[in-house]
């Protein structure tokens, strides 16, 4: 089976398996952001921080190096396994004895008790790293759809469940805990892999070559990420917390799908690539623009769309949020850039010059973080946009030097598709300023002042004015429950409006002007034969 072709069905499942859960993972955070409060969410995004941490240390890179060599054994896979249950092991206690100056640090006393059951579920799911990671490296993603797709339902449905019954933030910490048991159960019956009882010291010094610097790296990545998380909830308010966390998950939906899918593919294909510089620049050429392609009008479309779709999915107690999410993203454009160049770095074996631009990356947006915490939530969400343009530049820097496809080049391949995706944000916000309705009464309002109607009723009814007819509605029940039932529609009937205009506006013009990465996106999805097995050669 050729790469390309691999590659195709490597796509086709890791869709499936991204969509699904986090689908899914969205549905059930619907019905959870009606269930809980802002605080509720902003009290388990403090735990982030940690979790992310001591995850980066159960992994100490170690899984993508499994995957970027090429000639790993069944000793070598042992022995991280072995590694990742050691370390599993280490940071739950280390978490655990932790747990009350995390509270004391917050003022939250319940910290201590949430701490405790985090420390578990990094445990658990030190159990199920290695079979993960076969997979990928197999491009398995079948396998990963059905074990995630089944993990998210019942996990969900359990937090939904206790959150109905005033559980409160638990919910959240027993969902993540249940997801994690389930994933590593089903990994164990559904992959054939099991460890032997063997550790070799000389494999993890060799492996460590290449995830040492990854695992730094994914360390210094957490820290600053999650910084944002603990600034905010030091300096602001579990609500604020709240409605970032809520901004951000509702951003990474679209582009957590792209990106996961883009990452788990492009990297063992890269590295099977990476002895050929060119094969490899073709290829990340082609990635970059079809991935842009579908990225860029998705975070211009969402920012433009945030209120109706805050309103109509979680309610309007989350209003606060869409500012927050309208920034994230803009923040979001440039994101998928960051994923494929350093996945053509890591590919080519040189983590080293990951790390130092991690480094830098680092640096300044510490800087940026430093300067907008100062002044507001609003403002560290601006500087998430500043340190990703900056970051680009870096990211790209090295995709110039070892594979002549740089920053500006990069930038010249993805304009047209920038240029057709704001045009048809322009166009949706026009068109939405027009149907701006955001209430009931709002609707009742403008069609009291709407001279067509109030001629025709007064003709038909001899009701001397609308004010009247509207004046005896507004005491027949029938009429007061018929505006209660459509408090919510007008902005569901907005969104869906603008959503699909947006994307007949943008498939139209893309058609119209005959874009590469179009062209090639459409070539693609009409291969369909390629995504079946490919026949034997006699």
């Amino acid at each position: 089976m050729s790469l390309t072709h691999k590659s195709l069905i490597a796509v086709f499942w890791s869709g499936a398996d991204v969509f699904m859960r986090q689908g899914l993972q969205f549905f059930v955070s619907i019905l959870l952001a009606r269930l809980l409060s802002p605080e509720d969410f902003g009290v388990i995004a403090m735990l982030y921080v940690f979790i992310g941490v001591a995850g980066v240390f159960v992994d100490s890179g170690f899984s993508s190096a499994l995957i970027q060599c090429q000639d790993t054994t069944a000793t070598d896979e042992s022995t991280v396994f072995f590694f990742n249950l050691a370390m599993g092991a280490m940071v739950a206690i280390v978490l655990c004895v932790a747990a009350p100056w995390i509270a004391i640090f917050f003022g939250l006393p319940i910290l201590q008790g949430l701490s405790y059951v985090m420390a578990l579920n990094l445990f658990i799911g030190a159990f199920g790293s290695i079979h993960g990671t076969l997979l990928t490296k197999a491009l398995n993603f079948k396998v990963t759809m059905k074990v995630g797709g089944v993990a998210t339902l019942f996990s969900g449905v359990l937090a939904i469940v206790l959150a109905w019954r005033g559980f409160g933030v638990w919910s959240l910490a027993w969902q993540q805990l249940m997801s994690s048991l389930i994933t590593v159960v089903l990994l164990w019956c559904w992959h054939p892999w099991r460890p032997r009882l063997t550790f070799n010291v000389l494999s993890l010094r060799r492996l460590f070559r290449f995830g040492g610097f990854l695992m730094i790296s994914g360390l210094l990545d957490t820290l600053y990420t999650r910084m944002y998380v603990v600034l905010i909830g030091k300096l602001f308010t579990t609500r604020d917390l709240g409605f970032y966390t809520r901004a951000e998950s509702t951003q990474q939906l679209p582009l957590g799908i792209l990106t996961n899918v883009l990452s788990r593919v492009a990297f063992p294909v890269f590295s099977a690539a990476a002895t050929d510089p060119d094969k490899l620049a073709r290829g990340l050429r082609k990635a970059l623009m079809i991935i842009m392609l579908l990225n860029i009008p998705t975070m211009l479309g969402l920012a433009v769309v945030a209120e109706p779709l805050v309103v109509t999915l979680f309610g309007a107690k989350w209003l606060p949020s869409v500012p927050f999410l309208q920034v994230l993203c803009l923040a979001g454009v440039l994101w998928p850039l960051h994923v494929i160049n350093l996945n053509a770095l890591m590919a080519q074996g040189r983590s080293d010059l990951f790390f130092r631009i991690e480094i830098i990356k680092k640096c300044v947006g510490v800087f940026f973080l430093v300067l907008a915490s100062q002044h507001s939530v609003m403002a560290i969400a601006w500087a998430r946009v500043f340190a990703g343009v900056f970051a680009f530049f870096i990211n790209a820097h090295y995709s110039g030097v070892l594979l002549s496809y740089g920053p500006w080049r990069q930038l010249r391949d993805i304009t047209p598709v920038g240029l057709v995706a704001m045009s048809m944000a322009v166009s949706v916000w026009f068109i939405g300023q027009l149907l701006h309705w955001t209430t009931t009464s709002e609707l009742v309002s403008q069609l009291q002042h709407w001279s067509p109607l109030v001629e025709l009723v007064s003709q038909l009814q001899h009701w001397s004015t609308l004010v009247e007819l509207v004046s005896q509605l507004q005491h027949w029940s029938p009429v007061v429950k018929l505006v209660d039932q459509l408090w919510y529609w007008p902005p569901a009937a907005q969104l869906a409006a603008l959503s699909v205009l947006g994307a007949m506006f943008y498939i139209t013009a893309c058609r119209l002007l005959r874009l590469a990465a179009f062209d090639e996106l459409f070539t693609i999805i009409g291969r369909r034969s390629l995504l079946r097995p490919a026949p034997m050669k006699v």
